[in-house]
């Protein structure tokens, strides 16, 4: 089988040959930088170079050797962008135990160092991100509607998502959507990937809305909202559909009909379960999750991929219902989210993106071969039947030792579409 072919198997819950592998086609299924360097160095590659192609969650984007060497079977179109060397600038990472790693951000990201150490990203003279000496990651600090809705939301909306950093400090391909004949290049691009690779290829779009909320609002706000005005909450989520449907007849236009997979997001849960009850879930957000999956459906011939963290199972059955194929990250160490319960359930239903290793409790500190158990166990589990694609639970972090990588993807890399080990 081709990576691409492998990865529609799963998908459409045939067993592949073998279980697919993604690393770092989402911004939620990838690898630290600080990790990425540290695994290039174990492995002696020399003339790695660590690329941080989304600036907020400092993450690297797999170079062709990190692909061939874990069998990767799916790219984020967004790499065909960046390409040269004048894209980059030189930067250290450093973790909070005073390690420096050697980094490239893109040459338009210019945070700031404040006396303390801490850099902080501003937009029109408007702060919105920091990151304190140590951390890995920026937070926001910046939330337009923190004091209340405007009068007119989808008035004021385009400008106060702009001033929001997962919008404002986009990864590829989007830090260039607002350059003449964007999408005309996309599609060139994307066209000239697919013809040199046999990987499966996923465009990310987000068009979160639950998410889009906690941004403008501030969570708690917005948690509140949910229960005493929801209204208010109706206003921004119909403003919110009109700009993303109108940037998914866009996609679809693009690269409808050449890209395998579309990637949205919608954190919706937490350790303990879903952030709203299920009642709320199916009210606001529901037929709004439901109207842009129709769309990618009647419009393109792309899958549709949910990322939402946290326990979601009380959820599932109305993601489904409301036109997801994948879920991603399938937060195992959440409450009701066993791997077996979740196969059992679901498995003929959805595809599972994700669950493949415990980024919290296991990559992090285990020992190599305890690595290797976990995950043999999690590809036996997920894998049966199809309905599976590899990636750990959410984003390799910085703290987790290059061996463990090393032997995670060689664990899954052994077993055939029958379950068993070869090699």
């Amino acid at each position: 089988m081709t990576s691409r072919e492998r990865v529609l198997a799963a998908i459409t819950h045939s067993e592949p040959d073998r279980t697919p592998i993604d690393l770092g086609s989402t911004p939620s299924s990838g690898i630290s930088a600080i990790a990425y360097a540290r695994l290039a160095k174990h492995l002696g590659k020399t003339d790695a170079r660590v690329h941080v192609y989304d600036v907020v969650q400092e993450l690297a984007q797999p170079e062709w050797w990190a692909i061939e060497e874990f069998g990767v079977d799916v790219l984020d179109i967004g790499r065909t962008f960046n390409q040269e060397d004048a894209a980059w600038q030189p930067t250290v990472l450093r973790t909070s135990g005073g390690q420096e790693y050697s980094a490239y951000y893109p040459s338009w990201f210019h945070p700031r160092t404040e006396a303390d150490g801490r850099l902080v990203a501003s937009v029109d003279a408007v702060d919105i991100a920091a990151k304190p000496p140590g951390a890995t990651f920026f937070d926001q600090i910046y939330f337009p509607f923190i004091d209340g809705y405007p009068d007119d939301v989808a008035a004021e909306l385009p400008d106060a998502m702009g001033k929001v950093l997962w919008a404002a400090l986009v990864h590829s391909p989007w830090d260039h959507a607002d350059e003449d004949g964007f999408w005309e290049d996309l599609r060139v691009r994307t066209l000239e990937l697919r013809r040199t690779t046999d990987k499966a290829l996923m465009v990310v779009v987000g068009c979160n809305l639950f998410e889009w909320g906690t941004f403008l609002r501030r969570m708690d706000n917005f948690l509140m909202d949910l229960y005493t005005d929801e209204a208010a909450v109706e206003r921004l989520l119909d403003a919110l559909m009109e700009s993303h449907l109108a940037t998914l007849e866009k996609v679809c236009n693009a690269v409808g009909d050449i890209v395998d997979i579309v990637r949205f997001g919608d954190d919706l849960g937490i350790d303990s379960g879903p952030f709203m009850a299920p009642d709320i879930y199916r009210r606001l957000f529901k037929p709004r999750h439901t109207q842009l999956c129709e769309y990618v459906h009647k419009n393109s011939t792309m899958h549709t991929f949910l990322h939402s963290c946290g326990s979601i199972y009380k959820l599932i059955p109305d993601l489904i219902e409301a036109g997801f194929e994948i879920l991603n990250p399938v937060q195992t160490n959440t409450v009701d989210m066993e791997p077996a319960r979740l196969k059992n359930e679901f498995g003929d239903d959805v595809c599972f993106w994700g669950g493949g290793a415990d980024t919290r409790h296991v990559l992090n500190s285990a020992s190599p071969e305890e690595v290797a158990d976990h995950v043999s166990g999690r590809v036996e589990t997920f894998g049966a039947g199809g309905g599976f694609v590899f990636n750990t639970v959410h984003n390799i972090m910085p703290d987790v030792p290059p061996e463990n990588i090393v032997s995670m993807f060689g664990s899954v890399l052994k077993y055939t579409k029958q379950g068993e080990v070869h090699g």
